[in-house]
Order: structure tokens, then C-alpha cells, then sequence
């Protein structure tokens, strides 16, 4: 039987990394000079690429220095905002089930991929990998679309044998970009209308069902 592949979201999907990115997001809008209120609610803006987050941040103050924030975010998060993230409950024994199906697991994040790693090290869940896929340098990869490409290309996916998993639209509409199946969770920064609205090819309530749902699906 072919290899089937899951491909995984980050934030909002195996790890809640609201408080770190709110704190670099906040730094990044002091070092450029505006005071933002400390109790800002980044929730809705987690998901698409960092380019896009501060985009909509900085247009509450009229600025378009968009390079220049994330370069300021990038260095806070790189220094301590990455620490501020934590595996939702029972994410760790879904990824154990998921490896004992014999399931091929790799991440797929529009967060920097030297990040995403750093952060799956921290938590001790970088093993159950067996490849972590993220942005880089140039943009190239800054996209759902163009990221799940990639890694099929790169890892020799079938597109009809794995399967997107992510909170939000745009892991949705990546995975259908590329002719792949998306399941969407319920317990990230997306509603279940987001979803829908996407197109979602199922829904999962909590981690707890994630691993059933995920090999069900792909022995279809």
C-alpha cells in the first residue's frame, strides 16, 4: 500500500502560540514608534503570513513599514516570543497514534521554518516528524499553496494519499490548491463557519479525536 502523509498546521493546530506572537507583535509596533494597548486582541490575525498580520495591524496607524516591522518582530520572537507557545492538551499522544498507523508527519507552517522547528524542539515533539516545512528567506514559500507544492514535490507526496490539517481557511484553501483533502479543527484561532466557508472536507471537535479522524480519512 502507498505511504499515506499527514501534513500539520502550527499554531492554532498543535500548539496554542497566541501569548508569544501578541508580545512580538506589540514590540514590533513600539520599536516602530506607535503604543499600541497591551490587552490588543492579535486572535483573528494568527494563520495567514506574518507580512499579512502586520499589514492589518499597522493600518490602525496609518503605516505602511511593513518590511521594517517584521524584522522587528522577527527579532523579538527569535529571542523570547517563540518560547510562548504550548501544545494544546493531548496533541502529543495524537501524534504518537499517528505514528503507530505508520503515518508519514510533517509540518506545514507559513511560520520561518528555523522557528517552527526551534519551537517543536522546545516542546520535545520534533521527533515524531519526519520533516518540518516552513517559510524562508524570499517569500517564496510565505503561501499555503505554494508551501504544500513544495513538500509534495520535495518528500514524493501523492496529493490523493495525504491529507491537510489546520485551523484556518488558508490551510483549507491550500490544501485544495494542490488537489488536497483539508480537515479542519475546531479548537484553533478559525470558527467552524470559517471552515465550512472553506470548504473544510471534515471537521474535528478536540486533539483527543484527531488521530481517529485523520487515519479514517486516509484509508478512504
Amino acid at each position: 500500500m502507498r505511504s499515506r502523509s499527514v501534513l500539520l498546521d502550527l499554531d492554532g493546530t498543535l500548539v496554542d502560540s497566541q501569548p508569544g506572537i501578541a508580545t512580538s507583535c506589540l514590540a514590533a509596533l513600539r520599536t516602530l514608534g506607535h503604543e499600541p494597548d497591551d490587552t490588543l486582541d492579535i486572535k483573528r490575525f494568527i494563520g495567514p503570513p506574518l507580512e499579512d498580520v502586520l499589514r492589518a495591524l499597522l493600518a490602525a496607524y496609518g503605516d505602511d513599514r511593513i518590511d521594517d516591522a517584521v524584522v522587528a518582530y522577527r527579532q523579538h520572537y527569535g529571542e523570547s516570543g517563540l518560547l510562548g507557545s504550548e501544545p494544546y492538551p493531548g496533541i502529543g499522544d495524537a501524534l504518537q497514534a499517528m505514528r503507530r498507523a505508520e503515518l508519514q508527519i510533517y509540518l506545514a507552517t507559513s511560520k520561518r521554518e528555523v522557528f517552527a522547528r526551534r519551537i517543536l524542539e522546545n516542546l520535545e515533539l520534533a521527533t515524531y516528524f519526519d520533516g518540518i516545512h516552513g517559510s524562508v528567506p524570499g517569500g517564496e514559500l510565505d503561501h499555503k499553496p505554494e508551501l504544500l507544492a513544495h513538500i509534495l514535490s520535495e518528500r514524493n507526496i501523492s496529493a490523493s494519499h495525504s491529507l491537510m490539517v489546520g485551523d484556518r481557511r488558508h490551510d483549507i484553501n491550500g490544501a485544495h490548491a494542490v488537489k488536497m483533502r483539508g480537515l479542519g479543527v475546531l479548537w484553533g484561532y478559525g470558527s467552524r463557519d470559517e471552515l465550512e466557508m472553506a470548504g473544510a472536507d471534515q471537521l474535528v471537535a478536540g486533539p483527543a479525536d484527531l488521530a481517529r479522524v485523520v487515519v479514517a480519512m486516509l484509508n478512504r
